[in-house]
C-alpha cells in the first residue's frame, strides 16, 4: 500500500536541476566525463580568513547548541553594516534584518507568510523557477509577466497597470537578472516601488548577483519609501563562494520581518553558529575581494562567449552575474533536443532556457562556475561535435 502525497505536490515538478544532475551522475558512473556548465554553483573557495573564522567558531562554548531563529546579533549587525556600506541603506539590525538558511528558503517563507488561496503572484518569464513553485505550493495563482530582449529584460509596468491587479499580492523581481544578466538601475527600482504602492503589491526583490561582474551594485531598498512595499533577499552563495554554507538574508520593514519569522520559527531551529561567525567575517571583506573574484570571472566569461559564438548563439556582452545568456540560431528547431544531443555526443551540459519560462525557449545559459581549462575542454568537445554534425544541427 502506498499513501498518496498531498494534492499540492501534484502542482509542482521536481526541480529541473535535481533531475538533470541525477542524469549526469549516472553518466559519470558509466565512465563518461561530463562537463557540467549548467548549474550556478561556485567552484572557487571562500577566502582563507572565512575558513579560519569557521574553524575558530567550532571552539565556541555554545557552538553546537540551538541558535536564535533570528540569527546571532553579530550577524544581523554585520548585514546591516554591509547594507549601509555598499548601498547607503539604513537598517535596524534588531528588527529589519532576518538571516536565512540560504535565500532560497526565503522565497518559500515569504510565499507561505503572505499568500492565501485565491491570491495571485506576478512571476517573471523568464525567471528563477523557485518563484513559481513556491507560489503554487502556497496555494496562490501564478500570473506571468513578460521579460523580453526588446524591452531589455525589464517588466512593462505600464502594460501591467492596465490589467486587473486586484488579486495580486506579490511581485517577484530579480536584478542583476537571472538568467538574462540584465542590469538594474535606480529608475527601474523607483518605478517598481511606485507600482507596488499604487496597486498594494509587495515587491520582492531577489538580489544574489549584485557584485558579480557588475560595476554598480544597487538595492531596491535605496529608493525612498521602499520599505513600505518592498523586501529584498540577498545571499553569500555567489559573491563569497559560500553556496553550500546556506547563508542568506531578508531585509525590510519590521512588520514584514515579523510575519516571516512566525513561519520560519516553525520550520528550522537556527543556523550553525560557526557558519554565522564566518558569515560575519565575509561581510567585512573589502573591494579587493570582489576585484579578485571578478578578474577570474572575466576570463571565464570570455571563454563562455567563445563557446556561444561556436554554437552560433548571440549574447549580450554587457550583462552581469554568474551566467552568459544566448539566443540560439534559427536553424535549431528544438532547443531541448539540441542540448540533449550536445550532452550525449560531446559530454557537455548547457542549460536550456525553457526551464525559466516560455520566453526562454530560444535561449541557452552557460554558468561561469568552471575553470578556464575546463571551459577550453568544453569548447574543444563542442567543436568536434559540430564538425561531426557538419556544423548544422536540425532537430
Amino acid at each position: 500500500m502506498i499513501i498518496k502525497p498531498s494534492h499540492r505536490i501534484g502542482l509542482v515538478k521536481t526541480y529541473y536541476f535535481a533531475t538533470k544532475l541525477a542524469q549526469i551522475a549516472a553518466m559519470q558512473q558509466m565512465g563518461k566525463d561530463v562537463i557540467n556548465l549548467g548549474i550556478g554553483s561556485p567552484d572557487l573557495s571562500p577566502p582563507d580568513d572565512i575558513l579560519q573564522a569557521l574553524k575558530d567558531g567550532t571552539k565556541d562554548a555554545v557552538a553546537n547548541k540551538y541558535q536564535s531563529y533570528k540569527g546571532i546579533p553579530a550577524l544581523r549587525q554585520a548585514f546591516a553594516s554591509w547594507y549601509q556600506r555598499w548601498f547607503a541603506v539604513d537598517l535596524d539590525f534588531s528588527s529589519e534584518v532576518l538571516p536565512l538558511i540560504g535565500s532560497k528558503e526565503g522565497i518559500m517563507h515569504i510565499s507561505m507568510s503572505f499568500l492565501n488561496e485565491g491570491d495571485e503572484v506576478l512571476v517573471p518569464n523568464p525567471g528563477y523557477p523557485a518563484y513559481r513553485m513556491a507560489s503554487k505550493l502556497a496555494g496562490a495563482t501564478v500570473r506571468n509577466f513578460d521579460l523580453t530582449a526588446a524591452n531589455h529584460w525589464k517588466p512593462d509596468l505600464q502594460a501591467l497597470a492596465k490589467q486587473d491587479l486586484s488579486k495580486v499580492k506579490i511581485m517577484w523581481v530579480n536584478y542583476p537578472n537571472m538568467p538574462t544578466g540584465q542590469h538594474a538601475d535606480a529608475a527601474l527600482f523607483e518605478e517598481l516601488v511606485a507600482f507596488g504602492k499604487a496597486h498594494e503589491i509587495l515587491i520582492c526583490h531577489d538580489n544574489p548577483y549584485g557584485f558579480i561582474l557588475n560595476d554598480n551594485p544597487i538595492s531596491i531598498m535605496q529608493v525612498p519609501g521602499a520599505k513600505d512595499v518592498a523586501i529584498e533577499l540577498n545571499s553569500l552563495s555567489k559573491c563569497f563562494n559560500m553556496a553550500g554554507w546556506r547563508v542568506g538574508v531578508m531585509v525590510g520593514k519590521s512588520a514584514y520581518i515579523d510575519a516571516v519569522m512566525k513561519f520560519k520559527s516553525n520550520m528550522d531551529s537556527g543556523m550553525y553558529k560557526p557558519i554565522q561567525l564566518a558569515a560575519v567575517k565575509a561581510l567585512s571583506l573589502e573591494q579587493e575581494w570582489f576585484d579578485h573574484l571578478n578578474a577570474i570571472y572575466e576570463k571565464r566569461r570570455e571563454k563562455a562567449w567563445q563557446l556561444m559564438d561556436l554554437l552560433g548563439c548571440a549574447c549580450d556582452k554587457e550583462s552581469a552575474g554568474l551566467f552568459v545568456w544566448g539566443s540560439v540560431p534559427e536553424h535549431v528547431m528544438n532547443v531541448e533536443h539540441w542540448i540533449e544531443d550536445i550532452l550525449q555526443e560531446s559530454l557537455v551540459f548547457i542549460t536550456p532556457g525553457f526551464i525559466f519560462g516560455s520566453n526562454g525557449d530560444r535561449y541557452i545559459r552557460i554558468a561561469l562556475c568552471s575553470s578556464v581549462e575546463i571551459l577550453d575542454s568544453a569548447i574543444q568537445r563542442v567543436s568536434s561535435y559540430l564538425q561531426t554534425k557538419k556544423s548544422t544541427v536540425l532537430l
